[in-house]
């Protein structure tokens, strides 16, 4: 039996916890920088990029002296090198993981051959693996690749929120911990449906794309190549495109003479979906009871009908829904049955607004600028960008609410580009006595005679009368009264 250091043990302790760590977490962070600070010199790099060195650098120390087996170790010391182990063959191969999602992403559905996975699973099985577990986690592996570009890639922005956000979606497809998700989960996530909230044109199609391609694919040895492309694991579907007599059809499929117009056989999105994918039901608000019903039985039975058939199909994939109307009024309302929500809620994301994520950081503008013209340019422009900045600064501000949110910034970039102006239709009105109160307070222009009285005409509009503020500030009826009248005539 071979045994670690003392201080090999420590080191590799550290690496198994940034493997099991959210990747766009503080604590991962935070790990890293610990890691790298192990060994600090006079290299500059970032923290990720020395962890990679390092592990690299430490898994070659231990090849070189022959204790690169990890069959040899005793259960403690095998747990920490599996994990060490699988870090370095992963970061190894992530150029041509990164590669192969590119590649993949052109050419759609049909599963490309990995020309370097018989060398990828060669060296774990190099490593001590054996060979059905070195298989298993080279889908891992691409599984983690595909879920960090599409999460990274599309989903940028260094406010908090966006960090909160893209840290949700890593435990939305992972859970909080890689290795129980590993060990338990991996085959079962087809139980956790997400709802997903948020204003009209934030992303909520995105972060639930980012979702849906990032699903297990188990890879098929004899063909050389993953059992279904990535890109055909999404299947979106807008439900308030649809009249109500479609949704169901549109759903489930129908069979031909179930309905007049219905000529013949039609798969429905649930019929459509990859086994390993997911579908994603966007304005799940607009849904009827009825549907929702028929929708309850797919979620807790995974079974449906077609309409005018009496063949019961399964369906395997993942269920994410989305609804830009706020969750209150679903419930309090009940558009949304009780049984339906807690059936479809397992996680429930909620998409910040783009005036809420340059509210937190206003270099958030920035980076979404950049992001737009390297989109429509298909590379970055410094001064394309910061023309548009400027422009959307003087004539908008930062304070400008965006209520198309990212997709009204993307069309702004493109009129700016075209007339050098953007006009909005939005005009802000003008500010409640509440919010002019919060505002004022915030940037400190109110002394305290100032104070009361925006306080007092704030309660006035509320209750109504003078007697109930009085009663409410412990103040007589002729001095609240007073308050109210310099209230009034501060708020114009």
């Amino acid at each position: 039996m071979l045994h670690l250091t003392v201080e090999e043990r420590g080191f590799f302790d550290l690496v198994g916890q940034a493997v099991l760590t959210n990747p766009f977490s503080d604590a991962r962070a935070e790990i890293d920088d610990r890691i790298a600070g192990l060994y600090a010199d006079d290299t500059a790099m970032e923290s990720v990029d020395r962890v990679i060195e390092l592990v690299e650098r430490r898994v070659g120390l231990l090849e070189a002296g022959g204790r690169s087996d990890i069959n040899r170790y005793n259960e403690q010391d095998r747990r920490l090198l599996t994990y060490a182990f699988l870090f370095e063959a992963f970061h190894r191969f992530s150029p041509r993981l990164d590669q192969l999602i590119a590649a993949q992403m052109a050419e759609g559905e049909r599963s490309l051959p990995v020309p370097f996975a018989r060398e990828m699973i060669g060296r774990l099985e190099g490593l001590g693996f054996a060979h059905a577990e070195a298989v298993r986690y080279f889908e891992l592996g691409f599984q983690v690749r595909r879920a960090f570009f599409f999460i990274r890639q599309n989903l940028i922005g260094r406010s908090p929120c966006m960090r909160l956000l893209r840290e949700k979606l890593w435990n939305n497809v992972f859970t909080h911990n890689i290795d129980w998700y590993d060990r338990f989960l991996w085959n079962r996530m087809e139980d956790f449906s997400t709802l997903i909230l948020g204003p009209t044109g934030a992303g909520k199609g995105t972060a639930a794309g980012a979702i849906g391609r990032s699903a297990y694919i188990p890879f098929d040895e004899r063909k050389g190549c993953f059992v279904t492309s990535f890109t055909g694991s999404f299947t979106p579907l807008n439900l308030s495109q649809f009249s109500e007599t479609l949704i169901e059809s549109e759903l489930f499929g129908h069979r031909k003479g179930a309905f007049t117009g219905a000529r013949e056989d039609y798969r429905g999105v649930f019929s459509r979906c990859s086994p390993y994918g997911a579908i994603f039901l966007d304005e799940i608000g607009e849904v009827s009871q009825p549907i929702q019903i028929k929708l309850l039985q797919v979620l807790q039975e995974r079974r449906f009908t077609p309409v005018g058939s009496h063949e019961v199909q399964r369906f395997s994939g993942r269920i994410i829904a989305a609804t830009n109307r706020p969750l209150a009024e679903l419930r309090s309302r009940r558009i949304l049955r009780d049984d339906f929500y807690y059936r479809l809620c397992s996680d429930i994301i909620a998409i910040p607004s783009l005036a809420q994520r340059i509210g937190e950081d206003p270099a958030e503008l920035d980076e979404l600028l950049d992001h737009t013209v390297g989109h429509i340019l298909g590379r970055p422009s410094r001064e394309l960008t910061d023309m548009l900045r400027n422009i959307i600064i003087r004539r908008l501000g930062l304070a400008y609410p965006w209520p198309g949110n990212v997709r009204e910034l993307e069309q702004c970039v493109r009129r700016i580009l075209l007339y050098r102006a953007y006009d909005p239709e939005y005009r802000a009105q003008p500010a409640e006595p509440e919010a002019r109160m919060l505002a004022d307070m915030l940037e400190g222009n109110l002394d305290a005679q100032g104070l009361m009285a925006a306080y007092c005409h704030a309660l006035y509009r509320r209750l109504g009368t003078i007697e109930a503020v009085a009663r409410r500030v412990s103040l007589d009826r002729r001095t609240v009264k007073k308050h109210i009248e310099a209230g009034r005539a501060r708020a114009g």
